[in-house]
Protein backbone atom coordinates (compact mmCIF):
# COMPACT_ATOMS: atom_id res chain seq x y z
CA UNK A 1 0.00 0.00 0.00
CA UNK A 2 2.93 2.34 0.57
CA UNK A 3 3.38 2.46 -3.22
CA UNK A 4 0.05 4.25 -3.53
CA UNK A 5 -0.34 6.24 -0.31
CA UNK A 6 1.84 9.03 1.02
CA UNK A 7 2.00 8.02 4.67
CA UNK A 8 0.04 7.19 7.79
CA UNK A 9 -1.90 8.75 10.60
CA UNK A 10 -2.45 7.36 14.07
CA UNK A 11 -4.38 7.49 17.32
CA UNK A 12 -1.67 6.49 19.78
CA UNK A 13 2.06 6.21 20.41
CA UNK A 14 2.19 2.60 19.24
CA UNK A 15 0.30 3.35 16.04
CA UNK A 16 2.55 6.25 15.09
CA UNK A 17 5.62 4.07 15.72
CA UNK A 18 4.16 1.29 13.60
CA UNK A 19 3.39 3.72 10.79
CA UNK A 20 6.90 5.13 10.79
CA UNK A 21 8.63 1.74 11.03
CA UNK A 22 6.52 -0.35 8.65
CA UNK A 23 4.99 2.11 6.18
CA UNK A 24 7.21 5.17 5.97
CA UNK A 25 6.38 8.36 4.14
CA UNK A 26 4.75 11.29 5.90
CA UNK A 27 3.74 10.37 9.43
CA UNK A 28 0.94 12.18 11.27
CA UNK A 29 0.39 11.74 15.00
CA UNK A 30 -2.96 12.29 16.69
CA UNK A 31 -4.41 11.22 20.00
CA UNK A 32 -7.43 12.23 22.05
CA UNK A 33 -4.93 12.94 24.83
CA UNK A 34 -1.17 12.51 25.16
CA UNK A 35 0.54 11.62 28.43
CA UNK A 36 3.73 13.24 29.72
CA UNK A 37 5.63 9.97 29.53
CA UNK A 38 4.89 9.38 25.83
CA UNK A 39 4.85 12.76 24.10
CA UNK A 40 8.59 12.93 23.42
CA UNK A 41 8.60 9.49 21.82
CA UNK A 42 5.58 10.46 19.71
CA UNK A 43 7.41 13.56 18.48
CA UNK A 44 10.45 11.46 17.54
CA UNK A 45 8.26 9.54 15.07
CA UNK A 46 6.04 12.29 13.66
CA UNK A 47 6.24 14.85 10.87
CA UNK A 48 2.98 16.45 12.00
CA UNK A 49 1.23 16.25 15.37
CA UNK A 50 -2.45 17.07 15.70
CA UNK A 51 -3.61 18.03 19.18
CA UNK A 52 -7.16 17.26 20.22
CA UNK A 53 -7.61 20.36 22.35
CA UNK A 54 -6.24 23.82 22.98
CA UNK A 55 -5.16 22.54 26.39
CA UNK A 56 -3.00 19.78 24.93
CA UNK A 57 -1.57 22.24 22.40
CA UNK A 58 -0.60 24.63 25.20
CA UNK A 59 0.88 21.81 27.24
CA UNK A 60 2.99 20.13 24.57
CA UNK A 61 3.15 22.53 21.63
CA UNK A 62 6.56 23.98 22.46
CA UNK A 63 8.07 20.50 22.57
CA UNK A 64 6.88 20.02 19.00
CA UNK A 65 8.45 23.33 17.97
CA UNK A 66 11.75 22.27 19.53
CA UNK A 67 11.74 19.12 17.39
CA UNK A 68 10.56 20.89 14.20
CA UNK A 69 7.33 18.91 14.18
CA UNK A 70 4.44 20.69 12.46
CA UNK A 71 1.49 21.39 14.77
CA UNK A 72 -2.21 21.04 14.04
CA UNK A 73 -5.48 21.12 15.97
CA UNK A 74 -8.59 18.97 15.73
CA UNK A 75 -11.73 21.07 15.38
CA UNK A 76 -15.29 19.79 15.58
CA UNK A 77 -17.95 21.39 13.37
CA UNK A 78 -20.77 19.79 15.35
CA UNK A 79 -22.13 17.88 12.35
CA UNK A 80 -21.39 14.40 11.03
CA UNK A 81 -22.59 11.60 8.78
CA UNK A 82 -22.84 8.97 11.52
CA UNK A 83 -26.06 7.09 12.22
CA UNK A 84 -24.53 5.52 15.34
CA UNK A 85 -24.24 7.65 18.47
CA UNK A 86 -21.36 5.44 19.57
CA UNK A 87 -19.30 6.50 16.53
CA UNK A 88 -20.63 10.05 16.14
CA UNK A 89 -17.89 12.67 16.67
CA UNK A 90 -20.62 15.32 16.84
CA UNK A 91 -22.56 13.57 19.61
CA UNK A 92 -23.62 15.74 22.57
CA UNK A 93 -20.75 16.60 24.90
CA UNK A 94 -18.21 15.17 22.44
CA UNK A 95 -14.59 15.15 23.56
CA UNK A 96 -13.29 15.03 19.98
CA UNK A 97 -11.81 18.40 19.06
CA UNK A 98 -12.47 22.05 19.80
CA UNK A 99 -15.97 23.40 19.07
CA UNK A 100 -15.97 27.04 20.12
CA UNK A 101 -14.65 29.73 17.78
CA UNK A 102 -13.28 31.73 20.70
CA UNK A 103 -11.05 28.87 21.87
CA UNK A 104 -9.89 28.19 18.31
CA UNK A 105 -9.17 31.87 17.68
CA UNK A 106 -6.98 31.99 20.78
CA UNK A 107 -4.60 29.34 19.39
CA UNK A 108 -4.93 29.68 15.60
CA UNK A 109 -1.53 31.35 15.43
CA UNK A 110 0.11 28.31 17.01
CA UNK A 111 -0.95 25.79 14.36
CA UNK A 112 -0.63 25.49 10.60
CA UNK A 113 -3.40 22.99 10.02
CA UNK A 114 -6.68 21.46 11.17
CA UNK A 115 -8.04 17.95 11.34
CA UNK A 116 -11.80 17.83 10.72
CA UNK A 117 -12.96 14.22 10.99
CA UNK A 118 -16.75 14.11 10.78
CA UNK A 119 -17.46 11.36 8.25
CA UNK A 120 -18.22 7.79 9.29
CA UNK A 121 -18.77 5.12 6.61
CA UNK A 122 -20.23 7.88 4.46
CA UNK A 123 -21.19 6.37 1.10
CA UNK A 124 -23.18 9.43 -0.02
CA UNK A 125 -21.16 12.01 -1.96
CA UNK A 126 -24.03 14.49 -1.74
CA UNK A 127 -23.94 14.28 2.05
CA UNK A 128 -20.14 14.67 2.04
CA UNK A 129 -20.47 17.75 -0.15
CA UNK A 130 -23.13 19.23 2.15
CA UNK A 131 -21.09 18.59 5.28
CA UNK A 132 -17.99 20.14 3.73
CA UNK A 133 -19.99 23.20 2.69
CA UNK A 134 -21.12 23.63 6.29
CA UNK A 135 -17.51 23.31 7.44
CA UNK A 136 -16.53 26.03 4.96
CA UNK A 137 -19.26 28.30 6.26
CA UNK A 138 -18.44 27.77 9.92
CA UNK A 139 -14.64 27.67 9.80
CA UNK A 140 -13.81 29.46 6.54
CA UNK A 141 -12.29 32.47 8.30
CA UNK A 142 -9.88 30.06 10.03
CA UNK A 143 -9.19 27.86 7.01
CA UNK A 144 -7.81 30.73 4.94
CA UNK A 145 -5.13 31.21 7.60
CA UNK A 146 -3.88 27.62 7.40
CA UNK A 147 -1.46 25.62 5.24
CA UNK A 148 -3.15 22.22 5.39
CA UNK A 149 -6.36 20.46 6.39
CA UNK A 150 -6.92 16.77 7.08
CA UNK A 151 -10.51 15.72 6.41
CA UNK A 152 -9.97 12.44 8.23
CA UNK A 153 -11.43 9.14 7.19
CA UNK A 154 -14.89 7.67 6.90
CA UNK A 155 -15.38 8.66 3.23
CA UNK A 156 -16.32 5.39 1.54
CA UNK A 157 -14.95 6.33 -1.88
CA UNK A 158 -14.12 2.74 -2.84
CA UNK A 159 -17.76 1.73 -2.62
CA UNK A 160 -19.44 0.52 -5.80
CA UNK A 161 -20.55 3.42 -7.99
CA UNK A 162 -19.01 6.14 -5.83
CA UNK A 163 -18.44 9.28 -8.00
CA UNK A 164 -14.67 9.57 -7.67
CA UNK A 165 -14.33 12.37 -10.21
CA UNK A 166 -16.87 14.46 -8.33
CA UNK A 167 -15.01 13.83 -5.07
CA UNK A 168 -11.69 14.84 -6.64
CA UNK A 169 -13.22 18.02 -8.08
CA UNK A 170 -14.80 18.93 -4.73
CA UNK A 171 -11.55 18.42 -2.84
CA UNK A 172 -9.62 20.49 -5.40
CA UNK A 173 -12.18 23.29 -5.13
CA UNK A 174 -11.81 23.25 -1.35
CA UNK A 175 -8.02 23.29 -1.64
CA UNK A 176 -8.01 26.13 -4.17
CA UNK A 177 -10.52 28.24 -2.25
CA UNK A 178 -8.52 28.26 0.97
CA UNK A 179 -5.01 27.64 -0.36
CA UNK A 180 -4.50 24.49 1.71
CA UNK A 181 -3.01 21.06 1.20
CA UNK A 182 -5.81 18.52 1.72
CA UNK A 183 -5.21 15.15 3.36
CA UNK A 184 -7.55 12.17 3.53
CA UNK A 185 -7.09 9.31 5.98
CA UNK A 186 -8.71 6.33 4.26
CA UNK A 187 -9.33 3.55 6.76
CA UNK A 188 -11.88 0.96 5.72
CA UNK A 189 -12.01 2.55 2.26
CA UNK A 190 -8.45 1.34 1.69
CA UNK A 191 -9.27 -2.31 2.37
CA UNK A 192 -12.83 -2.66 1.02
CA UNK A 193 -13.52 -6.24 -0.15
CA UNK A 194 -9.87 -7.16 0.35
CA UNK A 195 -10.29 -9.88 2.98
CA UNK A 196 -12.46 -12.83 3.93
CA UNK A 197 -12.82 -14.73 7.19
CA UNK A 198 -12.76 -18.42 6.28
CA UNK A 199 -14.79 -20.61 8.64
CA UNK A 200 -15.90 -24.23 8.75
CA UNK A 201 -19.17 -25.72 9.99
CA UNK A 202 -18.71 -27.73 13.19
CA UNK A 203 -22.32 -28.65 13.93
CA UNK A 204 -25.89 -28.04 12.80
CA UNK A 205 -29.03 -27.77 14.92
CA UNK A 206 -32.70 -26.92 14.52
CA UNK A 207 -34.53 -24.77 17.07
CA UNK A 208 -37.28 -23.14 15.06
CA UNK A 209 -34.57 -22.15 12.57
CA UNK A 210 -31.75 -24.10 11.03
CA UNK A 211 -28.51 -23.23 12.84
CA UNK A 212 -24.89 -23.78 11.81
CA UNK A 213 -22.11 -23.48 14.37
CA UNK A 214 -18.74 -22.47 12.89
CA UNK A 215 -15.18 -22.51 14.21
CA UNK A 216 -15.06 -18.78 14.83
CA UNK A 217 -16.75 -16.15 16.99
CA UNK A 218 -18.27 -12.76 16.31
CA UNK A 219 -17.33 -11.66 19.83
CA UNK A 220 -13.70 -12.68 19.34
CA UNK A 221 -13.05 -12.10 15.64
CA UNK A 222 -15.55 -9.56 14.23
CA UNK A 223 -16.47 -7.50 17.26
CA UNK A 224 -17.86 -4.53 15.34
CA UNK A 225 -20.77 -6.67 14.15
CA UNK A 226 -21.90 -6.94 17.77
CA UNK A 227 -21.14 -3.33 18.67
CA UNK A 228 -23.12 -1.90 15.76
CA UNK A 229 -25.66 -4.75 15.56
CA UNK A 230 -24.78 -5.60 11.98
CA UNK A 231 -24.96 -8.82 10.01
CA UNK A 232 -21.87 -10.27 8.40
CA UNK A 233 -21.71 -10.38 4.59
CA UNK A 234 -21.68 -13.65 2.70
CA UNK A 235 -21.82 -14.46 -1.01
CA UNK A 236 -23.55 -15.78 -3.03
CA UNK A 237 -26.27 -15.80 -0.28
CA UNK A 238 -28.78 -17.38 -2.65
CA UNK A 239 -30.82 -20.56 -2.56
CA UNK A 240 -33.81 -22.01 -0.74
CA UNK A 241 -32.02 -23.27 2.38
CA UNK A 242 -31.75 -20.67 5.13
CA UNK A 243 -29.35 -21.02 8.04
CA UNK A 244 -28.43 -18.82 10.96
CA UNK A 245 -24.62 -18.93 11.09
CA UNK A 246 -23.44 -18.82 14.70
CA UNK A 247 -20.13 -18.51 16.50
CA UNK A 248 -18.84 -21.09 18.95
CA UNK A 249 -18.40 -18.91 22.05
CA UNK A 250 -20.73 -19.09 25.05
CA UNK A 251 -22.22 -15.67 24.26
CA UNK A 252 -25.89 -16.27 23.41
CA UNK A 253 -25.87 -13.57 20.73
CA UNK A 254 -22.70 -14.77 19.00
CA UNK A 255 -24.38 -14.79 15.58
CA UNK A 256 -22.88 -13.83 12.21
CA UNK A 257 -26.29 -13.55 10.54
CA UNK A 258 -28.88 -15.44 8.50
CA UNK A 259 -27.98 -16.51 4.98
CA UNK A 260 -29.36 -18.55 2.09
CA UNK A 261 -27.62 -21.57 0.56
CA UNK A 262 -28.18 -23.81 -2.45
CA UNK A 263 -28.02 -26.94 -0.26
CA UNK A 264 -28.39 -27.65 3.46
CA UNK A 265 -25.21 -26.96 5.39
CA UNK A 266 -23.38 -29.93 6.84
CA UNK A 267 -20.40 -30.48 9.11
CA UNK A 268 -17.16 -29.62 7.30
CA UNK A 269 -18.64 -27.11 4.87
CA UNK A 270 -16.43 -24.08 4.29
CA UNK A 271 -17.97 -20.59 4.40
CA UNK A 272 -16.44 -17.24 3.50
CA UNK A 273 -17.40 -14.16 5.49
CA UNK A 274 -16.91 -11.28 3.06
CA UNK A 275 -15.31 -7.85 3.53
CA UNK A 276 -13.76 -8.84 6.84
CA UNK A 277 -10.66 -6.63 7.04
CA UNK A 278 -12.04 -3.54 8.78
CA UNK A 279 -11.48 -3.37 12.54
CA UNK A 280 -10.92 -7.11 12.92
CA UNK A 281 -7.20 -7.71 13.40
CA UNK A 282 -6.93 -4.71 15.72
CA UNK A 283 -9.94 -5.80 17.81
CA UNK A 284 -9.52 -9.58 17.89
CA UNK A 285 -9.44 -11.06 21.37
CA UNK A 286 -9.18 -14.35 23.17
CA UNK A 287 -12.73 -14.49 24.59
CA UNK A 288 -13.48 -18.04 25.75
CA UNK A 289 -10.04 -19.04 24.48
CA UNK A 290 -11.50 -19.47 20.99
CA UNK A 291 -8.67 -20.25 18.58
CA UNK A 292 -7.49 -17.24 16.60
CA UNK A 293 -7.73 -17.41 12.79
CA UNK A 294 -4.42 -17.60 10.97
CA UNK A 295 -3.50 -14.76 8.62
CA UNK A 296 -2.84 -15.73 5.00
CA UNK A 297 -2.37 -13.95 1.68
CA UNK A 298 -3.79 -15.16 -1.61
CA UNK A 299 -1.25 -14.24 -4.27
CA UNK A 300 -2.31 -13.05 -7.72
CA UNK A 301 -1.55 -16.50 -9.14
CA UNK A 302 -3.88 -18.12 -6.59
CA UNK A 303 -1.20 -19.47 -4.26
CA UNK A 304 -1.92 -19.18 -0.53
CA UNK A 305 0.91 -17.84 1.63
CA UNK A 306 0.55 -18.41 5.37
CA UNK A 307 1.80 -15.28 7.13
CA UNK A 308 1.04 -15.93 10.79
CA UNK A 309 -0.51 -18.60 12.98
CA UNK A 310 -1.61 -18.21 16.59
CA UNK A 311 -1.39 -20.88 19.25
CA UNK A 312 -1.91 -21.66 22.90
CA UNK A 313 1.23 -19.70 23.82
CA UNK A 314 -0.27 -16.53 22.37
CA UNK A 315 -3.43 -17.09 24.41
CA UNK A 316 -1.46 -17.56 27.63
CA UNK A 317 0.74 -14.52 26.90
CA UNK A 318 -2.36 -12.36 26.45
CA UNK A 319 -3.48 -13.15 30.00
CA UNK A 320 -0.31 -13.03 32.09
Amino acid sequence: MSQYMDGTTSSSLYEVKLGREKFGGETHAYSVAYADDEIDEVLEQADKIIFNSAGQLARFGERAVARNVVRGLRVNPGISSSDFTLADPARPFSRLGEWENERIEAVIGDVSGFMIHNNCENTDFGLFDSLLSQVEERFGHFLQRLDWVSLGGGIHFTGEGYPLDALADRLKAFSDRFGVQVYLEPGEAAITKSTTLEVSVLDTLYNGKHLAIVDSSVEAHMLDLLIYRLSAKMKPNTGSHQFMVCGKSCLAGDIFGEFSFEAPLKVGDRLSIEDAAGYTMVKKNWFNGVKMPAIAIRQLNGDIELVKEFGYGDYVASLS
